[in-house]
């Protein structure tokens, strides 16, 4: 998607000046900005991120709401329970990411690299990792239903305790779950990626294989 395909392209109007703490945000493109601060429960509806630098920033409680970011930046922020939905993030990079207890909803990441990212005990529903890079990210507890990765690689992705409902992980370059099989109750994987967690299912039941 380009910005000028957007429903609401003809009305952005380009942002100036600082962000403000629960500030309300309608129908703005931020582009090629570097945002550091404070904006907690900031909101954000129909807007468009490009080329955006965030480091450091608390965006606590913040939400995105058909939300459109391209080739952003984030680094050491703070967006725990936040709220996305309807929302399309394109080429962007998370890192060193808080992101515990967020609500994400009809949105899908593609071709983006999220590293050190904390998601415990948040909701995801009908998400889409697409081409994606997941390196030490943690959904721990947390809820998944409807979430698929086609193309993704998981990269010591942790899901121990997560509630899992078609949770479609076939479509995934690679799997690469420390805690083995914990977590994975729910999940659709494919036969081929059953045999490669088969050393860890074996060991989790007691089980001694030798030839």
């Amino acid at each position: 998607m380009r910005l000028e395909d957007l429903p609401y392209a003809h009305l952005l109007q380009r942002h100036t000046g600082p962000l403000r703490p629960d500030g309300r945000y309608d129908t703005v493109h931020f582009d090629d900005l570097a945002l550091t601060g404070q904006f907690g429960g900031a909101h954000f509806l129909e807007c468009a991120f490009t080329g955006v630098r965030v480091e450091e920033a608390k965006l606590r409680r913040a939400g995105f709401n058909e939300v459109w970011v391209q080739g952003a930046r984030l680094v050491g922020v703070d967006l725990a329970e936040s709220e996305w939905q309807d929302t399309e993030v394109e080429g962007s990079v998370f890192a060193g990411i808080s992101a515990y207890g967020s609500a994400i909803r009809r949105t899908v990441f593609r071709q983006c690299k999220l590293e050190a990212v904390n998601l415990r005990g948040a909701v995801l529903r009908d998400v889409v990792f697409e081409d994606c890079l997941l390196r030490d990210v943690d959904l721990s507890d947390a809820k998944l239903t409807d979430v698929s990765f086609p193309g993704s690689t998981l990269d010591e992705t942790r899901l121990r305790g997560a509630t899992l409902k078609n949770a479609d992980l076939r479509g995934a370059a690679a799997l690469g779950l420390p805690d083995g099989h914990l977590g994975l109750r729910g999940a659709l994987i494919s036969t081929t990626q059953l045999l490669d967690l088969a050393p860890q299912f074996a060991q989790a039941l007691g089980i001694t294989v030798k030839d």
